[in-house]
């Protein structure tokens, strides 16, 4: 235990070294995930004979995945931030109360969402962009992909209780169990088995399942602080409304993407046909490298913002996330330069057809215009969760695509000659404005904030034993 104690030193180490022990996992993580992502979608985009159409189809299915996952989220970045304040009070019975509570939510949030898509999801994929020669494929991938529901809330929404304990090895391994058990099995059931689209969805479905298996026994072990215990597991209005209220902004964030996938691939299609579908596709995938990382980046640093606001450690978090908007511009600002120098190189690593190359190679340098400036809009919103702030993450959840983006997809191609052009110019436009908006908020309201902070501090207590 002496170990794990010291990983726990959330409020002693510098920050410095906290953050690339808690950071460096977390981003791997990630980057397997990713990595996972990418191959799935060559895998689908080499089926013989169909993987143009197969592609566009699972694209389609992409907005479903992703509100599956912002549920977790949710739960998960709602609740953790709680617990690592609570923690930081040395309040650890609360952070208990807290993650018994979220795991209930999980299991009722999984059944009513797996019956909801399993009786609607057909009619839901058409009106999300589907098309008479997609809907088969993308039925095909989200019908399997639904009945693992319960594993992504539990091995996604869950994981986070882990991280945030400051556990960043074990969490990362969660990430590792599902993503190579997922490479190994793609090829076997899309190819060996013969089983297409629905080899891919019934892989990522098992894999998952093992991700989950491994959470659980993680939650219930020894080696955890925050346990899910029997007493903990009914649900109290007073636990789960503060968790609820907090992950709102980053279920927002997540939910969103699939409300914004609906409108591009709506738009898409009726501008563009398929290959302009399967552009976005690729598009999302491009983002996803920009984005996942800066995930695993900020869920190293939440542990740390939150714990030390909680123990009243105002110069620990500031210190923090200066580090953290520093380190993440530093990352976009190199990636966003590799897009627009190399755009033909990341594109053809995910199609073949010369059409589909073509289109997405001129979308990337004009959607992907603004990406350097998100390392600080995302790493600025996410502080904001660290610390508790649920109105303000709200609004500037609701930033960027809500208010910008969606609006922006709608209105551009009807008033821009090149209707293309325009879908693709909004995003950094939104980009760029959102960003602006957020860091003035933050640069007026985080210090106001941590002032509001500057309480004695609590007595030390104990961490109770496990």
């Amino acid at each position: 235990m002496a170990q794990e104690k010291k990983e726990l030193d959330l409020g002693g180490e510098p920050v410095g070294k906290l953050l690339i022990r808690l950071a460096i996992p977390a981003i791997l993580a990630q980057f397997v995930s990713l990595a996972y992502s990418i191959i799935n979608r060559m895998y689908i985009g080499r089926i013989e004979g169909v993987g143009d159409l197969a592609l566009a189809g699972v694209g389609v299915s992409y907005p479903v995945l992703i509100l599956i996952a912002a549920f977790s989220v949710l739960i998960g970045m709602g609740g953790a931030p709680r617990a690592s304040i609570k923690m930081g009070e040395k309040d650890f019975q609360g952070a208990e109360q807290i993650l018994g509570n979220c795991f209930v939510s999980t299991l009722g949030i999984a059944v009513v969402l797996t019956a909801a898509f399993l009786l609607f999801g057909r009619q839901i994929l058409l009106a999300f962009g589907a098309s008479e020669n997609t809907i088969g494929y993308a039925w095909e991938y989200t019908s399997t992909y639904v009945c693992g529901t319960v594993f992504v809330q539990i091995a996604y929404g869950l994981n986070f209780f882990i991280s945030a304990q400051g556990f960043a090895k074990y969490s990362m391994l969660t990430v590792l169990i599902g993503a190579v058990a997922n490479l190994i099995l793609d090829p076997i059931f899309i190819f060996v088995l013969g089983l297409g689209v629905r080899g891919a969805a019934l892989a990522t479905v098992v894999s998952q399942g093992l991700a989950a298996a491994w959470v659980l026994r993680f939650l219930t072990g020894k080696k955890t602080y925050l346990r899910i215990r029997r007493e903990n597991l009914n649900i109290k209005p007073a636990v789960m409304l503060p968790v609820l209220a907090l992950g709102v902004a980053p279920f927002i964030m997540q939910g969103t993407e699939s409300l914004l996938n609906v409108v591009f691939n709506s738009s898409l299609r009726r501008y563009g046909g398929d290959v302009a579908v399967g552009a976005m596709t690729i598009l999302s995938s491009l983002m996803q490298i920009l984005l996942l990382p800066l995930n695993g980046l900020t869920q190293g640093a939440q542990p740390i913002l939150s714990y030390n606001f909680g123990a009243k450690h105002n110069d620990r978090v500031r210190r923090t996330f200066r580090l953290l908007v520093t380190s993440a511009m530093v990352f976009t600002t190199l990636y966003w330069l590799a897009l627009e120098l190399f755009p033909r190189a990341f594109v053809s690593l995910f199609a073949k057809n010369e059409a589909l190359l073509t289109t997405t190679t001129w979308a990337v340098r004009i959607y992907m215009a603004g990406t350097f400036i998100l390392g600080a809009q995302t790493t600025c919103q996410q502080t904001l969760v660290a610390v508790g702030q649920a109105k303000i993450s709200l609004f500037l959840a609701l930033l960027r695509k809500v208010i910008l983006l969606i609006p922006l997809v709608l209105i551009l191609p009807r008033v821009l000659t090149d209707p293309l052009f325009g879908i693709f110019l909004s995003g950094p436009i939104a980009d760029l404005t959102a960003s602006i908006v957020t860091i003035t908020i933050v640069a007026v309201k985080l210090p106001k904030i941590l002032k509001k902070n500057l309480l004695p501090k609590p007595q030390q207590g104990d961490v109770p034993e496990t």
